[in-house]
């Protein structure tokens, strides 16, 4: 471990490896680079210091890059003990940003990494599942009064902050940039659909065709999941508690059953609800020899761990990410990543393209803070159709595509409550 007062990382040494990488993501980023180029000369985060916590990833640099172009000052950790690339964060350290993290780390690691970038009192904050904020609003409420606001990147942060300010708890106002149509209809489903079998195939190898694949939830992220799944082959099952997104599925031409049904049909199971105990001591009784299970929802809790420790009579390493038990009755059962982020812990995360513009609206909501957030009510705030029209805009023309405009006449026509047949 190298370790100094501005960073913490496994191996400086890596830094050269992760240059290469931050240069291959920064030339699929287009729309953060054009940002970074105006915020260059226009510098609207100067004065601020940004608490980043977000996977370390060659992506997350590229944003590092555009929010130190703007101005702002910066101190960064991962968001899971598994996400953190080692060669970025080297590259990133040696570039003299102050950065915290390492893959592999425990828990106690985790938040002390956390605590680390708090220490320069942030000015904003930047999140990905909200520990860093509710760190801030809890046993490191010291620094919340010189907080003006904050940014929200995944669907389980979003929830526990909504569920924050329902409370009255939230004490400054917070961006919910997951909710962005140019960031959970893209990086999601297309993003958490192809990382996430990269990663099942990075630590088994199966051939997925064929196959009897459960994917537990049918909201954006397990839609992407379903849907690579199908296109390589797998019959797939969902799982799931809300009718409307069941009933979605059903129309989109998967089986739905609960989870206790699917249990010893699947051959891969897949979770990505943000809930609790999705899979059991129960469904692995259930499983067929050979079952693998992996999520890709934000926290390890989706998958009960700890009853399989408790059922198996032995485990171990099979392979990178992949832990063999062995149950009583000589089934085995491989869980992968230790129940953490597949697509980060055992593959690389998004692809750079589709997290050009989730990071895009990252940076923009850290813009609009820094210049409106004093003013703000401390709630949790979309991004406007506005923000997310410019950047879907943006994109396509980078990608040299461009669409029709409406004339005068059919914009006329929008408004005209008197035209009939």
């Amino acid at each position: 471990m190298d370790k100094t007062e501005t960073y913490t990382v496994a191996d400086i040494g890596l830094a050269d490896e992760g240059a290469r990488r931050v240069d291959w993501a920064r030339a699929r980023m287009p729309v953060l680079q054009a940002l970074k180029e105006k915020a260059l000369v226009d510098k609207p985060l100067a004065g601020m210091r940004v608490a980043g916590c977000l996977h370390v990833t060659k992506e997350t640099a590229v944003l590092i890059e555009t929010i130190a172009a703007a101005g702002a000052e910066i101190s960064w950790s991962g968001c899971n003990p598994l996400s953190t690339q080692d060669d970025v964060a080297a590259w990133l350290a040696a570039e003299g940003y102050s950065i915290h993290a390492w893959h592999g780390q425990s828990v106690e690691d985790f938040y002390w990494c956390i605590d680390r970038t708090l220490e320069f009192k942030p000015t904003l904050t930047l999140d990905d599942g909200a520990d860093l904020i509710v760190r801030v609003h809890g046993e490191k409420s010291e620094y919340a009064p010189g907080v003006i606001g904050g940014t929200e990147e995944t669907t389980t942060g979003v929830h526990r902050l909504r569920a924050m300010g329902r409370a009255g708890d939230l004490k400054y106002p917070v961006i919910a940039v997951n909710d962005a149509i140019t960031k959970w209809d893209f990086d999601n489903v297309y993003g958490t659909g192809q990382s996430t079998l990269d990663g099942i195939l990075r630590a088994t190898s199966v051939l997925i065709a064929g196959k009897t694949f459960v994917v537990a939830g049918y909201g954006h992220c397990s839609r992407g999941v379903a849907m690579r799944a199908q296109g390589m082959g797998a019959n797939v099952i969902i799982t799931e508690v809300d009718p409307l997104p069941a009933l979605r599925a059903v129309m989109d031409g998967f089986r739905v059953m609960p989870m206790d049904q699917a249990a010893a049909e699947g051959d891969i199971f897949c979770t990505a609800t943000g809930m609790k105990d999705v899979i059991v001591g129960r469904h692995f009784a259930a499983m067929k020899d050979g079952a693998i299970v992996c999520n890709t929802g934000h926290y390890d809790c989706e998958i009960n761990i700890e009853d399989m420790d408790g059922m198996a009579t032995s485990s171990r390493t099979i392979r990178e990410n992949n832990v063999e038990y062995t149950m009583a009755d000589g089934r085995r059962i491989y869980i992968l990543a230790d129940g953490r982020l597949v697509n980060l812990a055992a593959a690389e995360g998004h692809p750079s393209e589709v997290m050009d513009m989730s990071f895009a609206n990252q940076y923009l909501s850290l813009v609009r803070l820094a210049k409106e957030g004093g003013s703000m009510d401390s709630v949790v705030y979309d991004i406007s159709r506005e923000q997310d029209a410019s950047l879907a805009r943006t994109k396509l023309a980078t990608m040299g595509m461009s669409i029709d405009t409406l004339t005068d006449a059919q914009l006329a026509y929008l408004d005209d409550y008197t035209v009939g047949t």
